[in-house]
């Protein structure tokens, strides 16, 4: 099957052979206007977080969100694939999953239809659906990669080295498309990042599981312009960019700038 990404397979080839340098913030035109790219909600279920992770003492269902990315040079981009498992994990988890093909038809997609995938993470709930998407380049940071090779892997390692895997191996920033940007936002683990895409109606950001939910980042952001607490030291770079929607891979709230945003000095 011919990939509708080849400006994405174009990008994968230069990263591969360490061409890639930092990039700035540049809005791509087209015909005199800011290239329009439409980004999309896939929803592949929910888990059950447990207790011993939540911090609160209590268990706590979240949703699981990929985001689909209809690039018009580059194709359809998907960030994140849904939920893998075995029995431990799913004893662990109790996941509810929406397979991939479901979950993009209801999307508006077909698996057939993707050019790329972005991994925010390579967790269980974020690669899935990888093995499904088998010839595709995969975009993942080195340091991700790391830690799901590892002896001890932080992940199901037969959802990251599968049989026709293509993964595109990233060593810090880089442009995968005209306006799309993957951005390192190390913390969750320590190979996390994030997908900033710069449309015509303004920069949206989907930030992943950077935070558990937009409530965290809202409390960073306004953090760090009070001068109060400690901020993971990327937090500039993802403001650099101006976003006007941050989305999230466990929660349904969309962070916007509020009437007490102020620009960073």
């Amino acid at each position: 099957m011919p990939f509708a990404g080849e400006r994405v397979a174009a990008t994968a080839a230069k990263v591969a052979a360490g061409r890639e340098g930092q990039l700035g913030v540049e809005v791509r035109r087209i015909l005199g206007g800011v290239m329009d790219i439409d980004v999309r909600r896939v929803d592949f279920g929910y888990l059950v977080r447990p207790a011993e992770e939540t911090g609160t003492g209590e268990a706590r269902v979240e949703p699981v969100f990929g985001y689909l990315i209809e690039h018009p040079e580059a194709g359809r981009i998907l960030v994140d694939t849904g939920m893998g498992g075995d029995a431990e994990v799913d004893a662990w988890y109790r996941p509810r999953r929406v397979a991939l093909a479901a979950a993009l038809q209801k999307a508006g997609a077909r698996v057939e239809d993707i050019s790329a995938v972005v991994n925010c993470h390579l967790h269980f709930d974020h690669c899935g659906g990888n093995r499904e998407l088998v010839g595709r380049p995969v975009f993942a940071q080195r340091a991700e990669l790391g830690l799901a090779r590892a002896a001890e892997s932080h992940t199901l390692p037969e959802l990251v080295d599968h049989p026709g895997s293509r993964i595109e191996e990233l060593d810090g920033e880089a442009e995968i498309a005209p306006g799309v940007f993957v951005v390192p936002t190390p913390g969750h683990t320590a190979g996390h990042q994030s997908l900033v895409v710069t449309r015509g109606d303004g920069t949206l950001i989907v930030a992943g599981q950077s935070h558990d939910n937009a409530s965290l980042f809202t409390s960073d952001v306004l953090g760090r312009h009070a001068g109060v607490g400690a901020q993971p030291a990327w937090l500039d770079r993802l403001l650099a960019f101006d976003p006007g929607q941050v989305l999230f891979a466990h929660d349904n709230a969309v962070w916007t700038p509020g009437t007490s945003h102020v620009s960073v000095p």
